[in-house]
């Protein structure tokens, strides 16, 4: 059985329902956590409304993105912590968050993971793609699709 867990989050909801549902799972089993989030890169200056926009100084979004991650991780160590289920935490700068997802899930020894699906279908999936499809189409390590 499973005995290591990895549950990368983005922060929205649907990520909070899915850590709760992949905490129970892994109290249940008698499996740890490491609980992950890919923060973004430091965007490049773009065009908007007609004029240049800077949103701020790479070490500004750097800290922000910082902060980000640790409310969104603690988010997850709240949850394991309510379950006793025990809990590491990671992040790591990347704009490609499905690589981020399968580095971390090879670095830390997981075996498997545990992630959200939006559920989208037809065209729009087809479109927007997927970080979950993409994790599912590259990753060597099982992974367990919540919706």
């Amino acid at each position: 059985m499973f005995k290591h867990i990895l549950v990368p989050t983005d922060g929205s909801t649907l990520s909070q329902d899915t850590t709760r549902r992949a905490v129970e799972f892994a109290h249940d089993i008698g499996a740890r956590i490491t609980a992950f989030f890919a923060k973004p890169e430091y965007p490049v200056t773009y065009f908007g409304e007609g004029a240049l926009i800077d949103p701020t100084t790479p070490e500004k979004f750097s800290e922000m993105a910082e902060h980000q991650a640790r409310e969104v991780l603690g988010f997850i160590t709240a949850e394991c912590e309510k379950l006793g289920v025990p809990c590491d935490t990671a992040s790591a700068t990347s704009d490609v968050p499905y690589e981020a997802i399968i580095e971390a899930a090879e670095k830390n020894g997981c075996d498997l993971i545990f992630m959200a699906s939006h559920g989208r279908r037809g065209i729009s999936g087809l479109l927007l793609g997927s970080e979950t499809n993409k994790v599912l189409t590259h990753s060597r390590i099982p992974v367990l699709v919540y919706r």
